[in-house]
């Protein structure tokens, strides 16, 4: 008999016993396996695993919360250095080029008197732009540029402006509209088409400018 087991488990066919030994780790050949199995569904156990679920989505809601916190720090900081003052350019070169280099830099347009407009090329402002010293600003298209408070110095400068496009900018709010009655005297078309941060409030403060017509509902505002 004992020969005849041997010979029927040597007639067992070698994928059979494979499958075995993949089996047999799992469940150690017998019921502890199954005992554990009732271990890790124990009420208590799910507790236990419950509250470190809770504990862990706690922590990584903190982490989140920090990366949030840190990418709105960096991105603040950002706008104030777009929004720095071109101290050095405008006492060398006066208002005008300042100005215009400023709106440069955040990929505006600028058109001096009598000039074509002027927009970045990628390779840095153009040395004609520091020839033009004595000649105004009569037009700037900052659409979409961070242009904020801060940044509007730049631009009240520029006495003769007459049209100012603020299209689309994330950060003109009504403190900024507040601000425009310094070029009552020079603006005539004004554009505040798609800024999120204006409210009816801040239009009101465009009462200060001297009106040459109706405020139009469209995208551009001509006074």
């Amino acid at each position: 008999m004992g020969k005849q087991r041997v010979r029927s488990e040597k007639a067992r066919p070698a994928n059979q016993r494979e499958s075995l030994r993949l089996v047999a780790p799992v469940w150690n050949g017998g019921t502890s396996g199954i005992r554990g199995l009732s271990r890790a569904v124990d009420p208590e156990g799910s507790q236990r695993k419950g509250r470190a679920l809770l504990q862990f989505l706690a922590d990584r809601f903190y982490d989140v919360e920090a990366v949030r916190g840190y990418l709105l720090q960096k991105q603040v900081l950002k706008v104030l250095q777009k929004n720095r003052s071109f101290t050095y350019i405008k006492e060398r070169y006066g208002p005008y080029v300042a100005g215009a280099s400023f709106i440069l830099k955040q990929g505006g347009a600028v058109k001096f008197q009598d000039k074509e407009w002027m927009r970045p090329n990628g390779r840095g402002l153009s040395g004609e732009l520091w020839k033009l010293r004595e000649v105004p600003v009569e037009a700037v298209d900052a659409s979409g540029c961070a242009i904020n408070y801060q940044g509007l110095d730049h631009l009240l400068a520029l006495r003769e402006l007459q049209s100012l496009s603020l299209r689309c900018c994330p950060h003109v709010d009504d403190w900024c509209l507040g601000r425009l009655h310094q070029l009552a005297d020079s603006l005539r078309e004004l554009s505040l088409a798609g800024c999120p941060r204006i409210s009816e409030r801040g239009l009101a403060c465009l009462h200060h400018l001297q009106p040459h017509s109706d405020l139009g509902g469209g995208d551009a505002a001509r006074l």
